[in-house]
């Protein structure tokens, strides 16, 4: 039955297209099948048949095959035999110079170079022909530290499994949180389920299990500065802060829908870095960004000289935004400019709701607000910030005098 199959799968020179022809010739070329073995499997009739197409349509030359010829020997067998004898006295030779090196680094530079014979070491050299008790004698080792240290292996990878599971926890809320700030905020769970690892343990894992997050940059202006309205100066440059609600910084970006962009205001403490106030809208009206602001002074807590810091946009000169600032006796300051440096705290604000939290795109505004809402929350109560000392936003808002409010009043 089987030759009868074969026979059937034999086809003529006419029934073989040109794609067949190309895709054979493509294989052999690349060292997949000889010429002849492609013959052999794919059914072709002809003896020459496969070779007749590398010579039409190859990329090799196959008119003048190599002739591999071997060389009359003059050696007599004894002298054969003496000059294999000597090479296998220099083998070992070398085999036990190297062996005296291994010994050395590991006893003199710690390298351990033996005990960290890895099991895939191992799975490489058996796929060679190699033996597991051939490898274990040749590099003078027991089979006990091989299994060993599979054992140890397993036992180390069920244990990050568990590492995962906790930053995929955490990754829901935060899907973009950085790795430092998510060794401080697991610390204390690896303490207390005894798994041993660091910082850059856990850099390395989640760069081995494609978990690790890599910054986008982007850059959209969103700022016009050339305008005759009217202008403050940049009192940041001579203030140092030392207390909540002493500077409030903000800000306008975009952030895109799957059917318009919107853009969202933003106003923050400088001090505590937490976000006071916030406005989306469609467009970038001073009526809407002036709804930020609004926000800011019903969830402030102190009255105390304040100082509202932003770029020079033609929303924040506007009558409407400099009325309310003048009615609760806020000072205007503002950029040198087009600056974005000079108001780089609120640009870093942004950048992180943009980067970690709104990362993907809404059907809606409506939607949008609900996921905004979400972030900032998250944002001033559980992320860490580095410049805090890890500590939230909400933490160091509270910690610096006593507020009225838990939160934002929305």
């Amino acid at each position: 039955m089987e030759n009868r199959e074969k026979a059937v799968e034999k086809r003529t020179q006419q029934d073989y297209t040109m794609a067949f022809k190309l895709g054979i010739v493509r294989r052999v070329e690349k060292g997949e099948f000889t010429y002849k073995q492609a013959q052999k499997h794919y059914g072709i009739q002809g003896r020459s048949t496969v070779l007749v197409w590398l010579r039409k349509y190859g990329n090799l030359d196959w008119s003048k095959p190599t002739i591999h010829t071997m060389l009359h020997s003059k050696e007599t067998p004894a002298e054969k035999i003496k000059r294999l004898e000597k090479e296998l006295a220099y083998e070992k030779l070398k085999t036990k110079a190297l062996n005296m090196m291994i010994d050395i680094s590991d006893k003199q530079y710690g390298t351990q170079i033996r005990k960290k014979f890895t099991p895939q070491t191992v799975r490489q050299l058996q796929e060679t022909g190699l033996s597991l008790s051939k490898i274990c004698r040749l590099f003078g080792i027991s089979r006990q530290a091989i299994y060993q240290q599979r054992q140890r292996i397993c036992i180390r990878e069920k244990e990050l499994e568990k590492v995962k599971q906790f930053v995929e926890q955490i990754r829901f809320e935060q899907p973009r949180i950085g790795t430092r700030k998510l060794y401080y905020l697991l610390k204390n769970k690896f303490r207390l389920e005894n798994i041993k690892i660091g910082r850059d343990a856990l850099f390395n894992y989640l760069r081995r299990e494609n978990l690790f997050i890599y910054p986008k940059k982007r850059y959209t202006r969103t700022t016009f500065s050339k305008h005759w309205l009217r202008k403050h100066p940049n009192l940041l440059k001579t203030t140092c802060l030392t207390r909540k609600e002493q500077v409030f910084v903000s800000d306008i970006t975009y952030v895109k829908t799957k059917t318009n962009v919107c853009y969202l205001s933003l106003v923050t403490d400088a001090y505590s870095r937490k976000i006071m106030g916030y406005e989306l809208s469609e467009n970038m009206n001073a009526e809407n960004v002036v709804k930020a602001l609004k926000m800011v002074l019903r969830n402030r807590t102190t009255h105390l000289p304040l100082i509202h810091h932003s770029d020079r946009g033609l929303q924040y000169c506007s009558e409407v935004y400099q009325k309310v600032l003048v009615e609760n006796e806020i000072t205007p300051s503002m950029t040198d400019g087009y600056d974005c440096y000079q108001n780089a705290l609120a640009e870093r604000i942004n950048g992180i709701l943009k980067q970690e939290f709104l990362i993907y795109k809404c059907k809606n505004i409506q939607d949008l607000k609900q996921m905004m809402k979400e972030s900032i929350y998250i944002y001033n109560n559980k992320r860490p910030h580095l410049s805090l000392k890890m500590k939230t936003p909400e933490k160091i808002h509270k910690k610096s005098g006593k507020s009225k409010s838990s939160g934002l009043v929305f």
